[in-house]
């Protein structure tokens, strides 16, 4: 029964003759669930053993081809993993490391690859096989880094396939390696037909047509993203469901607690701490909200905080879970450690939340003109500000449609407030600047205001004082006309006061522009800009790249967990009556919403230096560092956005020079040439034929791409997503939503505001299960879980075999630390008011690195949450 292992121990083959054996050390993980075994299938997975049903792996040559098949490399001899009955699972999920022994012969010569059978019941996780003495190669190991789930064999069609960490390009490839190459990447591409199971390594695209349940009722239904003119949208990863009965265009949806079974390519699932992490802090904070118990507590409470110290119990005092059985219920098959993770029970209560950073150190300064000036250019969304170029600032909206939207403000509003400048002075000085949200949100705002949400466009201006901070000077609250969309807007203009009525009006208007600026934060600056932007470059490399092509290496580590995120949200946030149309102003009309902006979007724009050419913040400069000069030098986003996004630039242009020596190399890649036309025309298809897509002709044009991919997926998300808690878990800060309209004079808010002002601020904005509910969701979102890598990091030191590539990465990780210090430094000098504000919270948003948890700061490498 044991022949096969004590031969390979023994040196020996069959007959007793001696031959050279070639040792290896596999490194996997094997199954596990919220850190504890799947111990039914271990004990399966031993009985398999004893009866010979083992893991086994064969080496392929990477220089010689079998003799009846002069294409493909050699295959060697199988050889099975050792002492798996012997060695010990762990409770935790931690690496297991097998030896195996291979028969060597001679014809194999250099393995490029090896093909791996998993007889046992149930999958593990593959992480790196490393090769010793291989003759011809006895001054260094070849390693393999897997990082993938083997499924058991009768869930493939063949052995899988495992290349070395060698990258080679589609021309360089070893000619034995070829047919391999491309076999694999015809199984990931997959036939388009059937519904995706768990096991299925399909990378494929789809519409976001699985965001409704029309089978409910036509108020669940909503339109099909992408593939349309009027819907627009980029590609998501495809699940294969079978259709819904009342639209044979939509997807059906998934049972709610199954949610975290939606397909998506195994690969790209969570791994074992993100999951416990997920489930651990994601549980604790969305489910409850979907328990009868919690709407009797709300009940209970009353749906409208009293005042602001109310608001505040949320973080100081909690509430106690109410008695019941459904809570234990719904949880039996969580292992009781992770129960107490999920529902705590101890005395601080089950909805205290943390503080939020911006109420840590001072409870008020969120309400003064300068922090909320301040957050624009160092808050959770930095990168809706411009510089005003026009006075007053036009509307590019279709004026056959809408009439004349451009705005009211006039000079009388502000010219007492702008340091004695005359209009074309402050113009010319680059001192006025806008928050615009009035084009993006006209369009739909009668829609939206016909339901629950009582919301305006807004227009707000600002001024550039002498110590480089902002001082808002107005704000345009603007409706659609009440005879109709083409006569315009109805717009009431607002400056700043502070004591009395008026002072309570400005606090309101100001809310107003929190809610528009959160709203399209989240549906813009953070899911459609980066969340749905990237996914379909995740599907496309894929695809098209084979693991063992540079760019395929120089991406792999900015799309973890993309896709799973990704497939969540559709599932729980973006969805018909999913989290984000319960908390977010537009409502059922988000998704739809961000489509209408998508619209507008520009691949070249995402570059940081392009980004703030076209909203004003930086005018052309070749003498300055980033051929660009900031207009505003206190800008915390765009400085350590800068030094972030060259430090990418330059470890890109390190990185592919060495394998591109020419322009001919990238015009002569089939791979990439593949690559680049699929991101195009079927991931973002529907902007196929824009202009401004770089041509994919030239180095630069490889270098450039690569580079706005990995600032989308690492620090443009960092810099959006994990400000997320400390500037807006305090709501009041960034209301998501407004109830009712600014109120008029004359009536009983209006006399309210002359006794109770923060009463009708509170009716204005959120209600205390929207709170509640949007706190839960932005404390997941904000977290950095156990396992996180961030930029700069790798998961293993042997990603490549190039010690060319391995020093630039060196490189690149030193100037990211040098980011660091520069970061901590400016935070420090009291020069830049920007940096941290009334509030005294620092600007840290694009600091590379962060512990677990809720730190306001790192960049991890990718779109991970």
């Amino acid at each position: 029964m044991f022949k096969g292992v004590v031969n390979a121990l023994s040196g020996k083959n069959g007959g007793g003759e001696s031959e050279k054996k070639i040792k290896g050390k596999v490194v996997l993980m094997n199954k596990n669930v919220l850190d504890f075994n799947d111990f039914g299938g271990s004990v399966l997975d031993g009985l398999y053993e004893l009866i010979g049903q083992a893991v086994t792996l064969r080496l392929i040559s990477s220089v010689h081809s079998e003799g009846n098949n002069m294409l493909k490399g050699k295959v060697g001899k199988a050889a099975e993993l050792e002492r798996w009955i012997t060695t010990i699972t762990s409770l935790k999920p931690e690496d297991l490391t097998y030896d195996v022994t291979f028969d060597w012969d001679e014809e194999i010569g250099i393995p490029g690859a090896f093909l791996i059978k998993n007889s046992h019941f149930t999958e593990f996780f593959l992480k790196t096989l490393t090769l010793e003495g291989v003759p011809g190669h006895e001054h260094a190991p070849i390693h393999f880094v897997c990082n993938s789930w083997v499924y058991p064999s009768n869930k493939y069609k063949s052995d899988r396939i495992f290349f070395s960490n060698q990258a080679y390009l589609p021309s360089q490839t070893p000619p034995p390696l070829v047919p391999y190459r491309e076999e694999e990447l015809l199984n990931l591409r997959g036939d388009g037909t059937g519904e995706l199971q768990e096991w299925d390594r399909v990378y494929d695209y789809a519409y976001y047509n699985d965001l409704g349940s029309p089978d409910i009722g036509k108020d669940s239904a909503r339109p099909i993203l992408g593939g349309s003119s009027q819907y627009p949208y980029p590609r998501r990863g495809r699940t294969g469901r079978p259709p819904t009965r009342k639209d044979p265009n939509s997807e059906s949806r998934i049972p709610l607690l199954m949610t975290l079974n939606i397909y998506v390519p195994r690969d790209e699932r969570f791994g074992h701490l993100k999951q416990s992490d997920f489930l651990g802090y994601g549980l604790k904070s969305v489910t409850q909200f979907l328990l009868p118990e919690f709407t009797d507590l709300i009940a209970t409470l009353g749906n409208e905080f009293k005042s602001f110290e109310d608001v505040l119990q949320i973080y100081e005092g909690g509430f106690k879970l109410p008695e019941g059985p459904l809570f234990e219920n719904l949880f039996n098959n969580v292992p009781p450690e992770m129960f107490k993770q999920i529902l705590p029970r101890d005395n601080e209560g089950f909805f205290k939340y943390p503080m939020p950073d911006i109420i840590k150190a001072d409870k008020t300064a969120w309400r003064t003109d300068e922090e909320f000036a301040r957050e624009m250019v160092a808050g959770k969304n930095p990168v809706a500000i411009s510089r005003l170029q026009e006075f007053p600032p036009k509307s590019n909206l279709e004026t056959q449609l809408y009439g004349n939207q451009s705005s009211k403000i006039t000079w009388d509003h502000i010219k007492n407030e702008v340091d004695g400048l005359s209009l074309e002075k402050a113009l010319e000085t680059n001192r006025l600047f806008i928050l615009n949200h009035h084009d993006s949100l006209m369009p739909y705002l009668r829609r939206i205001n016909n339901t629950n949400t009582k919301m305006y466009a807004t227009r707000t201006l600002l001024f550039l004082q002498n110590d480089g901070s902002l001082r808002p000077l107005a704000i345009e609250l603007s409706l659609p006309h009440p005879d109709g969309d083409e006569h315009g807007a109805v717009s009431q203009v607002y400056t700043p006061a502070h004591d009395g009525v008026d002072g309570s009006i400005w606090q309101l208007a100001k809310a107003y522009v929190g809610v528009s600026d959160s709203g399209l934060h989240e549906l813009i600056s953070h899911w459609l800009h980066t969340h749905a932007a990237i996914e379909p470059v995740v599907i496309s490399t894929n695809r098209q790249l084979s693991v063992m092509h540079p760019i395929h290496k120089l991406l792999y580590p900015h799309f973890r967990d993309t896709m799973n995120i990704n497939a969540f949200a559709r599932q729980v946030l973006v969805s018909a009556g999913g989290i984000i149309e319960e908390i977010i102003f537009p409502g059922r009309y988000a998704m739809e919403l961000s489509s209408f902006i998508y619209k507008d979007w520009n691949f070249r724009d995402q570059a940081l230096p392009a980004d703030l050419l076209k909203r004003g913040m930086a005018v052309e400069d070749p003498n300055s560092p980033h051929g660009i000069r900031l207009v505003m030098e206190d800008y915390p986003y765009a400085v350590d956005g800068l030094q972030i996004w060259s430090a990418i630039n330059t470890w890109v242009d390190d990185y592919c020079t060495l394998y591109y020596p020419s322009d001919e190399a990238v015009k002569d890649d089939t791979e990439l040439q593949s690559w680049w036309k699929e991101i195009r025309e079927k991931g973002h298809g529907d902007k196929k034929d824009a202009p401004w897509w770089p041509k994919m002709h030239t180095r630069k044009d490889l270098i450039d791409s690569c580079a706005i991919i990995i600032w989308i997926a690492s620090a443009l998300h960092a810099a959006i997503n994990f400000g997320q808690y400390p500037y807006g878990g305090y709501m009041p800060n960034h209301p998501t939503v407004s109830r009712q309209l600014m109120p008029e004079p004359g009536s009983q808010d209006y006399e309210l505001l002359k006794t109770d002002p923060d009463k009708v601020f509170l009716k204005t904005i959120m209600s205390r299960l929207q709170m509640l509910l949007g706190v839960a969701v932005v404390e997941i979102l904000s977290r950095h879980t156990s396992d996180e890598i961030y930029l700069g990091q790798r998961d293993t030191p042997v990603w490549t075999k190039d010690e060319a590539v391995l020093a630039a990465f060196e490189r690149f990780g030193k100037k990211l630390g040098g980011v660091e210090r520069k970061i901590m430094e400016m935070n420090g000098d009291e020069k830049w008011k920007n940096r941290v504000g009334p509030a005294k919270l620092p600007y840290t948003l694009l600091y590379p690195t962060s512990e677990e948890g809720l730190t306001g700061r790192g960049i991890p490498n990718s779109t991970s949450i």
